[in-house]
């Protein structure tokens, strides 16, 4: 089964793309990871991929789609892969339908804004690796790690203005792809709102598990 995860960032989708994998017995695949990957294995594609990342200069669509297609020929994606992170537009999902590749399922994990607020900007870390989160998971003394004593911080990424330029470009830009895999009759949506354990739920109910 070519699963691809759509969501907002902060919906879940990571979580849920290893749940699958373990089910399925599929690979989960990441831009972030093949990317390293290739670079790391100094492929044609990762060597290409690096002249742009050494520049300082974002890794075009033509060597991301590259390295993906050399990624996806690998025996282990002879059964399915889960696609997570990746399409983000319009025509990067053309750019897959282009590579012959099927996709069977576009599952969408809804998680309206504010909440998506409210988790990511929650999230608390420590030097020392421990995570928190100020309404789901709070340390016992507020603002100090329950492991280490140190005190805890909100991480860039994390912060609600941060949060809140994300799912802007997502609403513009990544947004768009439930119409095309609607048309294409392969879109699922789930509500991925309450907790993990019920968001899985109803992602394994629409993979059939």
């Amino acid at each position: 089964m070519n699963i691809i995860l759509l969501g907002a960032p902060g919906a879940g989708k990571g979580t849920q793309a290893e749940i699958i994998c373990n089910k399925l017995n599929i690979p989960a695949i990441s831009t972030g990871n093949i990317l390293r990957q290739a670079v790391k294995d100094g492929t044609e594609m990762g060597i290409k991929a690096k002249a742009f990342m050494d520049a300082g200069q974002l890794v075009p669509d033509e060597v991301i789609f590259g390295i993906l297609d050399d990624r996806l020929k690998m025996d282990d994606c002879k059964n399915g892969f889960v696609l997570d992170g990746v399409p983000r537009t319009i025509p990067q999902a053309e750019a897959i339908d282009n590579m012959g590749v099927k996709i069977d399922m576009a599952l969408d994990i809804e998680v309206r804004d504010e909440l998506i607020v409210e988790r990511v900007s929650g999230r608390r870390v420590c030097s020392c690796g421990a995570t928190y989160h100020v309404k789901y998971n709070p340390s016992a003394v507020e603002g100090i790690c329950d492991k280490c004593g140190k005190p805890l911080m909100i991480r860039k990424d994390d912060e609600p203005a941060t949060v809140l330029d994300r799912l802007a470009t997502y609403h513009k830009q990544t947004e768009p792809l439930k119409d095309y895999y609607r048309t294409k009759g392969v879109l699922v949506e789930v509500c991925g709102e309450n907790s993990v354990e019920d968001t899985t739920e109803l992602v394994l109910k629409a993979i059939g598990k």
